[in-house]
């Protein structure tokens, strides 16, 4: 069906169509362009609300917190420490990219749709307005030979009337016998004049009816048709193209989907990741004690006239009985003082299972007593790993030392070797001194951990003489002395004569037991041990596993009871014992 042989007649109506199609086309386009902007916003509130709830940092309300509590705040280290936080951290992760296919939506569809129709609709605007530029064009022309033919006709149809009045006249003229005969031809030839004038009219209005007729079949045959033509082919291609938008709209969505759907796996796989078991095992492993529950409290009976001692009125054994003050293991009533309501201070720090002031550097003594065992256990370890890597860096670098002094012997040239001896003498000191370190905090870990006999607790306390010079030791072995009850066992006088030599202290780790092995390893590659601590190893040698690797890349081995040294983790196959895992 074409618009030029059904509608040739309207054109002001098809004027007015063509234009509410362009209308509705820029109603469309705006609509998507809203349809952006809700996704933009969208896109923003969901990455505004997974930012809300990440982990804050540095943030001063948290630090103030974290001195207070700090096993009860929710940190930036310790979110992902359990798996419930690690799979909220994950959603939190994937809504960022969910909200990023939100953004890729809004992009498609500015690029794919408002800006393609936006230019459009410029084009079918100019389009529309050449085609029926050219329709009124025709209809001006048709307008104008029809004009022509009407003044043509006019004008025959007077001169066939002054044609008719002149012949008249002349006949009368003719009749009349008063009239002269000069009057009679002056009439006849005027009456012949008219005739004339009226053949020559009817022939140029036979002619011009000839051109309209010709030109108003050109018109609505032809011209009109052609136009009406490409002003149905304008409009269907606008049609066409709204239809293809409007796909492009369900695809923008639709290719997202995807990934969507991945960001929705992934934080459904997270959710399946959380583990009640392993989550209730990190809060043991956090927050344990390592005391033991109080044992039975004595009968005291009134009935019988005796005074009680300051011992039992504190729930503490007395240092003046000759008593030692019991250990952590004990289940006497001296263990019952962290419970007592007495000491509400203390009750709250030990359920808590955090001391507030030993965070605070230096408020603590060296060897972490004020500390519950398995804590203290905790803080000598990382004390001691961290000991071990500053002895590695000095000993690397006393190493590249040495290796700048051979050169320097060899090649006097590049430098005097004399002028590192006074930087390797330092590095020698300092790695004695960490040594020395070393020895005084794995003393205290394998107090803690069993490995030795424990002490009592006054030779213990005064383990501090390697810091003699450091005034906080006397002030952790004051606190050390002092009850529930905030009196001190002892007199400061005691407390000195209890000293113990270094060279005692010293002794007691001549007769460490050698560790016990938890299992075994392949050397998969040679290893020339040549600094001090190291063993070397030949390539698929099986050697004996004492110590795991803790996190510095090293792992200690034995051949035998007399050669032990540490080897790179990555150099070995390690084979644990079954039991070693477990434990």
């Amino acid at each position: 069906m074409s618009w030029g042989t059904e509608l040739w007649d309207q054109f002001d109506n098809l004027e007015k169509h063509t234009q509410w199609g362009i209308d509705v086309l820029e109603k469309y386009i705006k609509f998507v362009k809203e349809r952006t902007e809700i996704e933009l916003s969208y896109a923003k509130q969901l990455r505004n609300l997974s930012k809300k709830y990440q982990p804050k940092k540095n943030s001063k309300e948290e630090e103030e917190y974290r001195l207070c509590w700090p096993k009860f705040c929710l940190l930036r280290q310790d979110f992902s420490r359990y798996t419930s936080t690690r799979a909220f951290l994950a959603t939190l992760n994937e809504m960022n990219d969910y909200a990023g296919q939100h953004e890729v939506i809004s992009e498609n569809m500015t690029s794919l749709i408002t800006a393609e129709l936006t230019r459009y609709v410029q084009e079918l605007k100019q389009e529309r307005k050449s085609h029926f530029h050219d329709g009124r064009k025709a209809q001006q022309h048709i307008e104008t030979c029809w004009k022509q033919l009407e003044a043509s006709k006019r004008r025959f149809e007077r001169d066939c009337k002054e044609a008719d009045r002149a012949q008249q006249y002349f006949e009368k003229m003719d009749a009349d016998i008063n009239v002269t005969k000069a009057d009679v031809e002056k009439a006849r030839q005027q009456a012949q004049l008219r005739h004339q004038m009226a053949e020559d009219s009817k022939a140029e209005y036979s002619s011009t009816l000839q051109k309209f007729n010709s030109e108003q079949h050109e018109h609505y045959y032809t011209h009109i048709p052609n136009i009406f033509q490409k002003i149905q082919e304008m409009e269907e291609r606008r049609i066409v193209r709204i239809g293809e938008s409007m796909k492009t709209f369900a695809e923008v969505d639709r290719q997202v989907i995807p990934i969507i759907g991945k960001c929705l796996d992934e934080i459904t796989k997270a959710a399946e990741s959380v583990d009640h078991k392993n989550d209730s095992q990190m809060v043991i492993e956090a927050f344990k004690s390592g005391f033991e529950p109080p044992g039975d409290v004595d009968f005291e009976d009134f009935t019988q006239p005796m005074k009680r001692t300051v011992s039992e009125s504190s729930l503490s054994n007395s240092r003046g009985d000759g008593k030692s003050e019991p250990k952590f293991g004990s289940k006497s009533k001296g263990k019952l003082w962290p419970f007592i309501k007495k000491n509400k201070l203390s009750l709250k720090l030990i359920n808590l299972n955090t001391q507030v002031w030993s965070l605070i550097e230096g408020a603590g003594p060296e060897d972490f007593s004020n500390l519950p065992p398995e804590q203290r256990r905790k803080k000598l370890q990382q004390k001691v790993d961290e000991l071990n890597r500053d002895i590695q860096k000095e000993m690397d670098s006393r190493d590249a030392l040495t290796k700048m002094k051979d050169v320097y012997i060899k090649n006097p040239q590049m430098g005097d070797a004399a002028s590192v001896d006074h930087r390797l003498a330092e590095l020698g000191q300092n790695i004695e001194k960490l040594r020395l370190e070393v020895q005084k905090f794995e003393g205290w870990l394998a107090e803690v951990e069993g490995r030795l006999p424990a002490r009592s607790e006054q030779p213990r306390r005064q383990s501090g003489v390697y810091e003699a010079q450091n005034a906080s030791g006397v002030n952790s072995c004051a606190q050390d002395r002092e009850s529930p009850d905030g009196s001190y066992t002892e007199e400061q006088s005691q407390e000195t004569e209890m000293k113990v030599p270094a060279t005692d202290f010293d002794d007691e780790f001549d007769d460490e037991e050698p560790l016990p092995t938890i299992g075994t390893c392949k050397a998969l590659y040679t290893f020339e041990g040549q600094n001090e601590g190291t063993i070397s190893v030949a390539e698929g040698e099986m050697l004996y596993v004492i110590e795991e690797d803790k996190g510095d890349g090293w792992t200690r081995i034995r051949r035998n009871e007399d050669e032990e040294g540490y080897v790179p983790t990555s150099y070995v196959e390690v084979y644990l014992d079954k039991n070693a895992k477990d434990s």
